[in-house]
């Protein structure tokens, strides 16, 4: 397991883990990075459709670690044992969260991340039925915004983020917002 103070204190220097294909965990620190800026934050057609129809019962850390087996289960994933052991000990300390899209009593989207600050740190998400991870990042988000967060995190640019407004800045931009965020202190909040 990586030690939680590790998780910590890498993240506030710009920098998260990953697990490799042969089992090691890797540090990285993308230049650019992604982020996602939360008064930028568009939503795509379809999925207005989607929330005015307002299929999905939205819940926050009531199944994390499922939350992670789930994004995890692809052909290639980055999310080990190893991986999934240390963010659910960092989310025993209230600092790894899950937003969750529930149907019908059944998990069937969510993405997690690690909150820090007035910065949230998006890992992974994933979904078994259509738009229910895109309604836990348009969660989150709201989320966010009510609690006066100032960073959403994404790592890497994916012409997915794109269409909800991500944008691509500097690493050194990154640190700088970075550092502002978590000299602020925002909770996180229960659903």
């Amino acid at each position: 397991m990586i030690p939680p103070d590790l998780l910590i204190e890498a993240y506030s220097q710009g920098i998260f883990p990953m697990a490799m294909e042969e089992g090691d965990i890797g540090w990285f620190s993308p230049d650019p990075r992604a982020i996602i800026p939360l008064e930028g934050f568009h939503i795509p057609h379809g999925l207005k459709r989607t929330l005015r129809k307002n299929p999905f019962e939205v819940r926050i850390d009531t199944s994390f670690e499922k939350v992670m087996r789930e994004c995890a289960a692809r052909d290639e994933t980055w999310i080990s044992e190893v991986i999934i052991e240390s963010y659910c000990a960092l989310h025993l300390r209230g600092l790894a969260h899950s937003v969750e899209t529930w149907l019908d009593g059944r998990l069937v989207g969510g993405l997690y991340g690690v909150s820090m600050g007035a910065a949230f740190f998006g890992e992974s998400m994933f979904h078994h039925v259509a738009d229910a991870s895109k309604v836990a990042l348009w969660a989150l988000v709201r989320l966010m915004r009510q609690n006066y967060f100032r960073l959403l995190e994404v790592q890497w640019m994916t012409p997915h983020l794109k269409t909800f407004g991500a944008i691509e800045v500097p690493r050194n931009e990154y640190l700088k917002l970075l550092k502002l965020s978590l000299g602020e202190t925002c909770k996180f909040p229960a659903s």
